[in-house]
């Protein structure tokens, strides 16, 4: 085992892909209406799997003011989409300002409102490179579910908070989100079908790649 990171290494790390005003104002709105956005290190790793996959069609769980969608959206094609489904319609408002002041083109994000779990089952099965959870963590076991057949084998489902405020790691903590996440990294763990790692930036991102199997092929 290596030596635990120092706080100064984790937010020098957290820092190192610097956002601009764009992103700033994002966050601002965020602060605003009461929405606890990704940090900065985890943006940072969604733009970096969406350039890697060369990602065209990108589902996100939970808009918020825009920021998630804004480092997806840097990181996908040109033409590429990103459908992005939450409950609020005012956040989903400001999200779209984000957007327009970074200049993404209108048809590059569809926003959709209602609870995921309703929106989900209408989107097309196999069609999505990456899926980007960070929505009601009680909720999220279900969301992988929907994840697994929305994505394309070879694609990425994400998990925002996945250490939750460093609850996740201390099996005393037995609240309902604590006990939804730690559960879910269970499951995903022992998917043989599944490809996952958990990286500690923000509050922690557990991804997991959908293998090329036969049932999937």
């Amino acid at each position: 085992m290596t030596t635990p990171i120092k706080p100064a290494s984790w937010s020098y790390a957290e820092a190192y892909v610097e956002e601009d005003e764009v992103l700033a104002a994002a966050r601002a709105r965020a602060e605003e209406v009461g929405v606890v956005p990704i940090g900065p290190g985890g943006g940072a790793a969604l733009r970096f799997l969406a350039s890697v996959l060369d990602a065209r069609a990108v589902v996100e769980i939970g808009t918020g003011t825009g920021v998630s969608g804004l480092w997806l959206l840097r990181g996908m094609r040109s033409d590429g989409v990103l459908t992005t489904v939450d409950i609020e319609t005012e956040h989903q408002r400001l999200a779209r300002q984000s957007f327009t002041e970074a200049g993404i083109a209108n048809q590059r994000a569809r926003t959709i409102s209602g609870a995921a779990l309703d929106v989900l089952p209408r989107l097309t099965d196999g069609h999505y490179d990456i899926v980007f959870c960070d929505g009601d963590k009680a909720e999220y076991a279900a969301y992988l579910k929907e994840a697994l057949r929305l994505l394309r084998p070879g694609g990425v489902v994400a998990f925002d908070n996945a250490l939750w405020h460093d609850r996740v790691a201390d099996p005393a903590q037995r609240d309902e989100e604590s006990v939804a996440i730690r559960d879910l990294g269970k499951e995903i763990a022992s998917n043989e079908a599944l490809v996952p790692v958990l990286l500690p930036v923000g509050d922690g991102l557990l991804l997991a790649k959908k293998e090329w199997t036969p049932e999937t092929d």
